[in-house]
């Protein structure tokens, strides 16, 4: 563990500033030393001018002593100066002595810009509850998912670098503090914050983190370690000094330069080994041990094959994670011995680069090797997010500036699935474009049924609203199960979730005959009128679409087991056989010829249709690798592709329609809505949204009733784009109606 230094003072006790810069200087080159300097006078004048609170750090604790302590820590990680600059003030900022825009004017936005960073991953500690089960059947753990959260959250590596240093100073600053206080920061970072470290690399900010946590959460064995390393402390130097000059000298006579230090394991790691083990401490073999930096690899196993010459090996304790690195990118010859005096020695062997690896977490590009920037930044995942911060680490330590690196490489690197938080601190994982109802569902399928309405981070927001990480989100329910049918609608955004979707559907499909008789029929109906669609037989209209009276097509709209849309568009079709013939004709081609899909990765593969669900231009669908049938296209909601993913998820692939040109015709839409101020550029901009042009608009207001009456001609490629636009329109607050109107024709 890294012994905390004190920061240099006059007599009256205040920091002497140009001191304590020198000192920093000596360990990491200072760009500006003035702008440093700077921000720390306005951190400690803002400490100054403001009135305290109780202070929630520990008794003493200052915001500014602290800034200089941060400094300090990321110094050693050699960061850059904004870093610096924004380590400095974050504290401040958070407890409010100093404003953001202040930073922003002072300093420029990006030191800002990682304040501002650095304060949202903050913003976890209040919602989070730490729990080490899993919940609402997810396979991690809380603790796992807090991190993948916080990952998906950071754009630049030097916020989670900031906030490893702030969370360190934290639990140090915690030792008089309450033991219910200590506790609580114990557990945050052993949960969260030690693992983060791990991932990073950063082992000598683990090492203290994982040390200091397991002191205030195990404090009795935390002890009793610490006894029996202090008794054997003098003993251990005695014996570490002449092991070292037994090997230096050996080396030396070998003609290699090396650097050798003895070292004691850190107390939480004792304890781990001894409980996985299942072993005393006598028999922790690397309590006494050496790391020997070399120059090349090749000096690596030299110095192997010198410390084995020396003295017998015990087998089953060596590994070569050269030649086969661990998952993490971690490198080292690891062994151990019966060292002088019969004593027990482990010695890890590896070069200056290795150990930087190892400590800086400078290792991490191995998932990269190979590759481009521009693949880095199209990357997706948690494992892929990770492996990006700890490249920009690794070209920071090599070239310097991580602004350029970031640039470089692509900060977009985005995860495929965000993690949102319930009111009691739980964090929920979902896919990237969930919404509130996907999130009630992901509970439990009972409070999506009973789903009324949602808050997000404590404001009544739309169902249909996309969530972002962090967000805490609480269902409104209802006191009866009854999601709307408007949720099955993909043109209203309310549902992402393929089994969210399925779990919509199989409701309706529970309910009674009767109830989807009389809840497709009024569907249908209305859908209709809105499609100024008055003069089709409903029994011709059924045989249609393969069914055979009235009534079993209403149980089937009701049920969903047929989407409105299609039946919409027979509809359309037995009105007006002849209007939109090329539209007709373009819709029945694509919905036959498979050859318009365009498959991902694969090349040119037989493709076929899925006869139970038959998806069509538009629809979201995926893929199945058949034996023998080449690849059977589903939609992405079909619940037999939901059963395929859940057993044989490796034969599931991405697809996509293929690309056509497009052709379009105009449509004229009667609007009916309360007037208002930005009524019209409303519309205008929920068109403009979607691409849609408008070639044509006529308003009439009446005063009387404050009622507005709109004509607006589009261009739309077939029925369901037109679908999509008045289910839209209808969406924009006022709005009271959308219809379709005929050139010639009244709209009823």
């Amino acid at each position: 563990m890294k012994v905390r230094e004190d920061q240099p003072v006059f007599r009256d006790g205040s920091v002497d500033l140009e001191a304590w810069l020198d000192r920093l200087e000596g360990k990491t080159p200072i760009v500006d030393p003035e702008e440093l300097m700077r921000a720390c006078r306005i951190a400690r004048t803002a400490e100054q001018e403001t009135d305290h609170r109780a202070n929630q750090w520990g008794e003493g604790e200052s915001t500014f002593l602290t800034g200089l302590e941060m400094v300090e820590i990321l110094a050693d990680l050699g960061l850059d100066q904004d870093a610096l600059v924004a380590a400095v003030l974050y504290r401040s900022v958070r407890e409010e002595e100093l404003e953001l825009d202040t930073v922003k004017d002072q300093f420029g936005p990006k030191v800002a810009n990682l304040i501002r960073g650095v304060m949202q991953m903050a913003a976890i500690h209040t919602k989070y509850k730490s729990t080490k089960v899993s919940v609402f059947g997810q396979n991690e753990t809380q603790g796992e998912a807090i991190r993948k959260m916080l990952v998906s959250m950071i754009d630049d590596v030097r916020v989670a670098l900031i906030k490893l240093a702030e969370r360190t100073c934290a639990i140090r600053a915690v030792k008089n503090a309450p033991a219910a206080r200590k506790y609580k920061v114990a557990r945050e970072v052993f949960d969260i914050y030690a693992p983060l470290a791990h991932r990073l690399g950063v082992g000598h900010l683990k090492w203290e983190l994982e040390d200091l946590a397991f002191r205030y959460i195990e404090p009795q064995d935390y002890k009793k370690i610490a006894k029996l390393l202090d008794e054997k402390r003098l003993d251990r130097q005695e014996y570490i000094k002449k092991v070292e000059d037994i090997i230096s000298s050996e080396i030396e006579q070998a003609d290699i330069q090396a650097q050798i230090q003895g070292r004691a394991k850190h107390i939480y790691s004792i304890w781990r080994k001894m409980k996985r083990k299942n072993i005393s401490f006598s028999q922790v073999y690397d309590i006494r041990a050496f790391r020997i930096l070399v120059p090349e690899v090749r000096d690596c196993y030299s110095v192997l094959g010198i410390v084995h010459s020396l003295w017998r090996h015990i087998p089953r304790e060596f590994d070569d994670y050269i030649a086969s690195p661990k998952s993490n990118g971690y490198r080292s010859l690891h062994t151990a011995v019966i060292g002088p005096e019969g004593k027990v020695v482990e010695i890890q062997i590896r070069t200056k680069e290795m150990h930087d690896d190892a400590e800086l977490g400078v290792c991490a590009h191995w998932l990269y090797k190979g590759t481009d920037a521009k693949k880095a930044s199209q990357s997706r995942g948690y494992e892929e997010k990770v492996a990006w911060l700890r490249q920009v680490l690794e070209w920071h330590d090599e070239l310097g500036g991580v602004d350029e690196m970031v640039d470089e490489l692509g900060s977009d690197v985005t995860v495929d699935r965000i993690y949102v938080l319930t009111p009691e601190g739980h964090v929920v994982d979902l896919s990237s474009d969930a919404t509130p109802i996907d999130f009630a569902y992901k509970v439990h399928t009972d409070v999506g049924h009973r789903c009324r309405g949602a808050k997000v981070n404590g404001r009544i927001a739309p169902l249909n609203t996309r969530l972002i990480v962090g967000d805490q989100v609480e269902i409104l329910t209802g006191s009866e199960a009854g999601p709307s049918r408007d949720w099955l609608n993909s043109d209203l955004g309310f549902v992402r979730s393929p089994r969210t979707r399925a779990k919509i559907k199989h409701w309706f499909k529970s309910q009674d005959r009767d109830v989807n008789i009389r809840d497709g029929k009024d569907m249908l109906n209305r859908e209709l009128r809105r499609f100024n669609i008055n003069k089709v037989e409903m029994l011709q209209l059924a045989e249609s679409v393969s069914l055979t009276t009235e009534d079993d097509l209403y149980a089937a709209i009701g049920a969903n087991d047929i989407r409105l849309m299609n039946v919409v568009r027979h509809a359309e079709e037995i009105m007006n056989p002849a209007q939109p013939k090329e539209i007709q004709v373009r819709e029945r081609k694509e919905q036959n010829h498979s050859g318009d899909l365009m498959i991902r990765g694969v090349g040119n593969m037989l493709t076929t249709i899925a006869n139970c669900c038959k998806p069509v231009p538009g629809d979201s669908v995926a893929g199945y690798i058949t034996l023998g049938r080449g690849v059977s296209i589903h939609r992405d909601d079909c619940v037999n592709l939901l059963q395929l993913r859940s057993k044989e998820q490796e034969r599931i692939i991405d697809v996509s329609w293929g690309k056509e040109v497009r052709t379009t015709y105009p449509v004229e839409l009667h609007i009916t809505a309360y007037d208002r101020t930005g009524l019209l550029a409303d519309i205008m901009t929920t068109l403009a949204n979607i691409g849609i042009n408008v070639t044509g608009m006529q308003t009439l207001s009446d005063k009387s009733d404050n009622s507005a009456e709109m004509r607006v001609t589009v261009e739309v490629e077939n029925i369901s784009s037109l679908g999509r636009i008045m289910a839209l329109l209808t969406k924009v607050q006022n709005i009271s109606d959308v219809r379709r109107v005929y050139v010639g024709k009244q709209s009823d």
